[in-house]
């Protein structure tokens, strides 16, 4: 019997492994990660290669081949409890042998440079998916900003970032829109010729911040057979949401509770995401994103999202099934899955 399939398409696991490696630490993924996913059914991860800034952009390069050399040690330090995949042939083979699934993604292709022949090497490496940006400049593309700021005026695809999609088709690679602004995203749909996924990312009707999609983008992604996956970070919620976090963390100390329901905070809010983006692009158009490697931040940041860990994310899944019960299954996984069905 085929197990259920539950997809995180947006985790930062492989940055907390690389600096946690570097701290000395063995079997990460087994001593920090694993009982958190398996608590709240998590059994396929799609991993971002996120480079800090301070290694841009002499060190993009190394850090990004680091990461993956340290997932490769940790699946040779915790035999048989997680694989590399590169097809979703291989992500269900995986979960059936009670394997975690994990894929490979750009968050930002600054290890790239503007050298196109990188791609195939990271793609012969398992990398299948390509965020263009993170939200920073890079050779491709312009990123989107996380708040206003004082800046030239932001441009769409250079024309390496135009090849970059030329070469992913060839590939059959996914392209990632979450992070990039809104002139690169009109022309990713213009040029690419595969599925276009926001891999985190909520509404922007409901929560105004560049981050997030207007109701237009998300149908042109539903159009180009996309998924767009709901993001816990509390900014991208509501516009209030920080404020809300900060009170309850005053009111109790780390996540406390602002309501006697023992509701998380904003719960409701990210249930209003998925109900107005399942309106605007129907139910084979959203899926999780859930951007919630908190591990190795610090502690400002982590107090700036819905779920500190995936115990605490596993009620919220619930709620989904209850709120949208002939939509839940597609949303918590089957729609990644059908999209991953692209790569082969």
């Amino acid at each position: 019997m085929t197990a259920p399939v539950i997809v995180d398409a947006h985790y930062d696991l492989l940055l907390d492994v690389f600096r946690l490696r570097r701290a000395g630490e063995t079997r990460v993924i087994e001593r920090f990660y694993l009982d958190d996913l398996r608590s709240a059914g998590v059994n396929v991860l799609i991993c971002s290669l996120f480079i800090p800034s301070e290694y841009i952009p002499e060190m993009a390069l190394r850090v990004a081949l680091s990461q993956i050399g340290g997932l490769h040690a940790e699946m040779r330090e915790s035999p048989g409890l997680f694989a590399l995949c590169r097809t979703a042939g291989e992500a269900r083979k995986a979960v059936d042998e009670g394997k975690l699934a994990l894929f490979l993604s750009f968050e930002g292709v600054d290890p790239l440079g503007q050298d196109i022949q990188l791609l195939s090497v990271f793609y012969e490496l398992g990398v299948r998916l390509i965020g263009l940006t993170w939200s920073r400049r890079n050779y491709a593309a312009d990123g989107c900003s996380f708040s206003p700021i004082e800046e030239g005026t932001p441009g769409g695809l250079t024309s390496f970032g135009v090849q970059l999609l030329e070469e992913a088709a060839r590939l059959r690679m996914i392209i990632d829109v979450s992070h990039l602004n809104d002139t690169g995203l009109e022309d990713v749909l213009r040029f690419c010729r595969g599925p276009v996924i926001a891999s985190h990312s909520n509404s922007r009707a409901l929560c105004p911040v560049a981050r997030n999609l207007t109701d237009g983008q998300i149908k042109k992604l539903a159009d180009k057979g996309g998924v767009v996956g709901l993001n816990n970070t509390m900014a991208f919620v509501r516009p209030d949401g920080p404020d809300l976090i900060r009170e309850a963390v005053r009111r109790g100390g780390k996540y406390a509770k602002v309501s006697d329901s023992g509701e998380v905070p904003c719960w409701a809010g990210l249930l209003d995401h998925a109900r107005h983006m399942l309106e605007v692009a129907g139910e084979d158009h959203l899926g999780l994103g859930l951007d919630l490697c908190e591990f190795d931040k610090p502690e400002a940041e982590r107090n700036n999202s819905l779920f500190p860990t995936y115990r605490h994310a596993a009620p919220f899944m619930a709620a989904l099934r209850r709120e949208f019960p002939h939509a839940a299954d597609k949303i918590l996984g089957g729609n990644w899955m059908r999209v991953l069905e692209y790569l082969g």
